[in-house]
């Protein structure tokens, strides 16, 4: 599928490692300009900079779950490049939090620290951009949520709840922003082989987690991508609102 988004500002955000780096890569591949934010890796934004096709791109340091940095990200994003038309909510964290093993303390902060990244940054973000979007005329705004929002984490619950709430999120906005042309949507992933992922996918239980699906294997950070451009692009406004499940019929709902 060619996807065309020349003249086109797109804000990734997680944009070093992972799916977003993929995001970042295809986005630009189809003529869009990139700016995406990471967190603390300097190192690593560069890398992906380096390897973006065509010009102008931008890589922005910002903790996201200071809602703060939050909108000084968005207005840095609009006075160096005149716009957002699309933002793509990718960032996201997942914290071991076993409910039998874990102290009360730290059963707290991993909801705090997992809902401040996951839910509340994502909404902010969707404010802040999405205001701009109203302003301009339109706009896409695409969320990277997860399988686990359906099927639960009993490892993560509070990921799993994120997700959720990101998801019904989506979906609220994808009903109130119509009107501005701002089209909303959610991609759902299973399993993807990242870096991130890296250690338990090749650990005694990655051969179980590859069994989840009939395909026998976790899904390649540009399947996940590509979702996304495709919920971006021009000709999909009558998707708003949809959330695509991208995990190989690892968990079907209906």
């Amino acid at each position: 599928m060619n996807f065309d988004f020349g003249s086109k500002v797109i804000l990734v955000t997680g944009g070093s490692r992972g799916i977003g780096r993929e995001l970042c890569r295809m986005f630009a591949e189809a003529g869009g300009r990139v700016v995406f934010n990471y967190r603390d890796n300097t190192e690593a934004a560069d890398a992906v900079l380096s390897e973006l096709q065509g010009s102008d791109h931008m890589a922005v340091q910002a903790d996201l779950a200071d809602p703060d940095a939050v909108e000084r990200l968005v207005g840095e994003v609009v006075d160096q490049t005149g716009s957002i038309d699309v933002l793509v909510n990718n960032a996201g964290i997942y914290e071991l939090h076993e409910f039998a093993g874990v102290s009360y303390p730290d059963w707290r902060s991993a909801w705090r620290h997992t809902i401040d990244v996951n839910l509340l940054a994502p909404a902010n973000l969707a404010y802040c951009a999405g205001r701009h979007m109203m302003q301009k005329g339109g706009g896409r705004i695409v969320n990277i949520g997860s399988r686990g929002a359906f099927r639960g984490e009993p490892k993560a619950p509070a990921y799993a709840a994120a997700k959720a709430g990101l998801h019904a999120m989506s979906q609220s906005l994808a009903q109130t922003l119509a009107p501005y042309r701002i089209f909303v949507g959610a991609v759902a992933p299973g399993f993807v082989r990242t870096d991130m992922a890296e250690t338990i996918l090749s650990g005694p239980e990655g051969d179980g987690i590859r069994a989840q699906s009939p395909l026998n294997r976790v899904a390649e950070p540009e399947e996940v991508a590509r979702a996304a451009l495709f919920l971006a692009s021009e000709g999909c406004e009558f998707l708003t609102g949809s959330i695509i499940d991208v995990n190989g019929a690892s968990y079907l709902r209906s």
